[in-house]
């Protein structure tokens, strides 16, 4: 080992305190194991039955709190469960009325959605129910399938059978524990998607609201459908009356009562459930002109439309329709659905839960939903899911366990049975009214435009295209544009990191100095600072993105493009004839003359730093990555370039490292093709001297029979240690082990030592002097 590989091996067994394996003080002597699958399966694997239990028991969250229930938590839920039930209700009919469906539908969904979603959820304040976008897919996807099988099934059919196989697929998700694929699915495309949607639903209700929707089709595209209502205003019937009254009132109470909180700040909960109370106020108020208007008039011709009659109790329960048929039909709409029916609850669940600090688990969520759709298509409710304004307002009237639900349940209940003859004279304009009124809350405001773009410009960019899209197309191409471009963006950024290149920047803080390590770029201190380059010979590169097949070779390339900027060829006139030159090497074409070489004041490459502080996983083609670099590096300079790597700080790079022959000083030479495109038979694999006396069957005994593997750093998450060490207790030791004198804790100094014997020395020390003199 040369004297420098000496001065690196220090660097690499720096002190530190012991915190597992007993060593004495003062020894320098550590020897590490790397990581295996046994570690692995050992610690994912620890208690089978256990673990089988455990997941069992998660399936029932109902089951860690429901012994502890008591008559404070009793008083909340029953508050916050009669407050939402008053507005589900008419909501509920609203929605379904939306969907193409009758109104008993909406509150079919909304009594097995509160009910049965308490008995599987994380989460206390979401409502399970009827929402605005799912029931406007429900119509689409209605109209598709009756389109489709010439009107071979019914609404009500169609609509139950996709809840059950939504139910069926969100279920699978969340029993395989995959939820987390939505995550994949940024907040700002979410805000897009939901904008757009509010904004089309709104526009379809407005003919409604003005009884003009029978004369042109409201399912077109938003800005049709707003440019046909404006076509068609003149014919506006005395639904209008009715329907505009309805929004100005809901609007107008909550205006009045929210500045009345503020006003008289002591009296702010009766305001606040004097505004819960609105929709069931405007909605009797209207029903009730309408009975003044329409109780003497032919009930085949009203003057306006109202609901008529409403099935008492339950009508539809029963086994849902689903043949071969009707699932060909409902089957490419399945996407789409799926997706509005898991994107917008998740989004809710863990909004509400970081609002009122308890954690939501995405895949029991998950789960809650395939369920509550599964049992509910055999009550003929259509797809439920969860409801931004009735979550809000559940979280706003104190609720204190999922046990709400059932209140909520019981009133809709008592609706379905005593209340649907109340129902008949609901005038349609009207629930078109509480429909706008609800989705205007979806609808993000202008400026959060601007907060995205001062975030991130080009999330900014996919919400508007997601909100513009689905105005101009329908709500389908919405969503997959949305997901397209996160999903590109998300690949791009991956496969495109930016990396970065550091020097030594010397801080104070007025009473000790230190070096540090920062970009050479300055993005992001002030410019005018002073860094340093690393010592001559030596690159230090910082990797922002993990080490994987898609960016590897992009980051490599990059790092050989800066080596060849700042330093020279260890052979300076290496091609001295045309000949000899490669083709793509462009150069003088009668070679380097003497002059130029001697003018040529860069140093020649003789270490490369990779800081992995960032590099979270290294795989197969990463690590092939760094052995090519390696090699095409070595050429370059003529000698053995030494590959440091600093803050590993993963097991499984290191032994990804390890493999590639990295970090022990294994010659090149030595190392054989991690992933060849040509296999080369006459390759040897690097063996353990441990293990060279032993043949392939015997190391492979060893692998599968030692129990070597048992170590408690590899055994339990990454998490803090609740007791401190005390420093009589530190025993002081190496803290890397000596044999990886290449691996580092941190960016390792490099600089030669005083009169060490380098022939590039005395042309360091001028350059030096001159950007001293220039500066």
């Amino acid at each position: 080992m040369s004297k420098h590989d000496e001065i690196s091996s220090t660097q690499a067994v720096g002190g530190g305190s012991q915190s597992y394996h007993s060593q004495k003080a003062g020894s320098t002597e550590f020897k590490d194991r790397t990581i295996s699958t046994k570690d692995w399966a050992h610690r994912t694997f620890t208690d089978i039955p256990g673990q089988i239990i455990a997941y069992l028991v998660s399936l029932f969250p109902i089951a860690t709190w429901i012994y502890r229930y008591n008559l404070t938590w009793l008083t909340g839920d029953i508050i916050a469960g009669l407050t939402v039930g008053a507005v589900v209700v008419p909501q509920g009919m609203s929605y379904a009325v939306l969907a193409t469906l009758g109104p008993e539908y909406g509150l079919y969904t909304s009594f097995v959605g509160v009910f049965i979603y308490c008995l599987f959820a994380t989460s206390k304040d979401v409502t399970i129910g009827p929402v605005a976008v799912m029931s406007l897919e429900v119509a689409k996807v209605i109209a598709h399938v009756k389109h489709s099988t010439h009107g071979q099934y019914t609404n009500a059919e169609i609509a139950s059978a996709l809840a059950l196989i939504t139910g069926i697929i969100s279920a699978g998700i969340g029993f395989l524990r995959i939820g987390f694929i939505l995550e994949f699915i940024p907040a700002p495309a979410v805000a897009g998607f939901m904008t757009g949607s509010a904004f089309t639903i709104a526009t379809g209700q407005i003919p409604a609201m003005l009884g003009i929707n029978k004369r042109f089709n409201t399912r077109e595209s938003a800005y049709k459908v707003v440019i046909n209502t404006l076509k068609n205003l003149k014919y506006t019937t005395l639904d209008a009356t009715f329907g505009l009254t309805a929004l100005f009132g809901l609007y107008f109470i909550r205006w009045s009562l929210n500045y009345s909180e503020r006003r008289w700040p002591k009296y702010r909960r009766y305001f606040f459930f004097a505004n819960v109370m609105r929709n069931g106020v405007v909605v009797i108020i209207i029903t009730i002109a309408s009975y003044l208007v329409t109780r003497h008039q032919n009930p085949k011709k009203y003057s306006i439309s109202i609901l008529k009659t409403v099935p008492r109790g339950f009508k539809a329960i029963g086994t849902p329709t689903l043949d071969k048929t009707l699932f060909k039909a409902v089957a490419g709409q399945l996407p789409v659905a799926t997706i509005i029916l898991l994107l917008e609850h998740i989004a809710i669940a863990k909004s509400f839960g970081r609002i009122n600090d308890y954690k939501i688990v995405p895949d029991q969520e998950v789960i809650a939903i395939g369920v509550t759709n599964i049992i509910g298509s055999f009550f003929g409710a259509y797809p439920a899911t969860g409801s931004f304004s009735r979550t809000a307002l559940k979280s706003k009237s104190g609720v204190r366990t999922p046990a709400a639900g059932i209140i909520t349940g019981i009133l809709v209940l008592l609706a379905l049975y005593a209340l649907t003859g109340a129902f008949y004279y609901i005038p349609l304009a009207g629930l078109a009214a509480i429909i706008i009124h609800a989705v205007g809350d979806l609808m993000s405001h202008p400026r959060q435009v601007y907060i995205f773009w001062r975030v991130q410009p080009l999330e900014a960019l996919i919400f508007l295209a997601s909100v513009f899209i689905t105005i101009f197309t329908n709500i389908e191409n919405g969503i997959y544009l949305a997901i397209a471009t996160s999903v590109a963006l998300l690949l791009y950024r991956i496969a495109r990191p930016r990396g970065h290149f550091l020097g030594r920047l010397r801080i104070s803080d007025g009473q000790a100095t230190k070096d540090i390590y920062v970009p050479v770029d300055r993005r992001t201190v002030n410019p005018h600072v002073k860094i340093r380059n690393p010592p001559a010979g030596v690159v230090i590169y910082r990797p922002t993105e993990s080490f994987t097949y898609p960016n590897s070779s992009t980051q490599c390339d990059v790092l050989v493009d800066e080596i060849k900027r700042v330093t020279k060829r260890g052979k300076a006139n290496a091609f001295p004839t045309l000949g000899d030159r490669p083709w793509n090497d462009i150069g003088p074409r009668a070679g380097f003359s003497a002059e130029a070489i001697a003018a040529d004041r860069r140093p020649v490459l003789r270490a490369v730093v990779l800081d992995f502080s960032a590099v979270a996983t290294l795989d197969t083609t990463g690590v092939q990555s760094l052995v090519d670099t390696r090699r095409q590096i070595n050429k370059y300079a003529d000698r053995e370039v030494e590959f440091h790597f600093a803050n590993i700080i993963s097991p499984w790079v290191r032994r990804a490292l390890l493999a590639g022959g990295f970090g022990t000083g294994i010659p090149l030479k030595d190392i054989v093709e991690i992933a060849p495109i040509v296999p080369n038979s006459s390759a040897t694999i690097h063996i353990n001297s441990s293990d060279e006396e032993l043949g392939p069957v015997q190391r492979f005994k060893n692998h599968v029979f030692s129990s070597n593997f048992r170590d408690k750093r590899f055994e339990h998450r990454e998490e803090y240690d609740l007791e401190e060490v005390d420093s009589k207790d530190e025993l002081w030791g190496p803290l890397l082990p000596s044999e990886t004198p290449f691996f580092h804790i941190d960016i390792p100094d490099l600089s030669l030592p005083e009169g060490f014997d380098n022939p590039e020395r005395s042309e360091r020390r001028l350059d030096e002097k001159i950007s001293d003199d220039s500066s």
